[in-house]
């Protein structure tokens, strides 16, 4: 299993990214068991009011979370490439510049604390 994980601007998002013969986590709205690779990450928004308080660049927002919407692919490239869309996107939805997103990749052993 991949963390891929963005940094900007003083906050983190890392989702997780099941690999060929790994078992992805298994829930309403996951793909089909078959897909070789699974994607699962948050997905969230700013929002006037409710939500969680975060600070971004010294600056305090409410954010709203969205429940995962797992993702599957066919091969380990299109996978990788689609978390890293995935995670910039996120970061641009409360408003910082999806260039400033620094991605990282890190192998992880299936079953490690997260």
């Amino acid at each position: 299993m991949l963390l891929i994980r963005g940094s900007a601007h003083g906050t983190t998002l890392t989702g997780t990214l099941f690999e060929r013969g790994e078992r992805a986590p298994t829930f309403r709205g996951a793909p089909d068991e078959d897909a070789p690779y699974v994607w699962v990450c948050d997905e969230f928004y700013e929002v006037e009011s409710g939500g969680s308080e975060m600070e971004v660049d010294g600056r305090s927002m409410n954010v709203a979370f969205e429940s995962p919407m797992p993702r599957g692919f066919d091969t380990r490239q299109q996978a990788v490439g689609a978390a890293e869309e995935h995670v910039r996107t996120q970061f641009a939805r409360i408003g910082i510049p999806p260039a400033d997103v620094e991605i990282e990749i890190e192998k992880a052993e299936p079953g490690a604390e997260i």
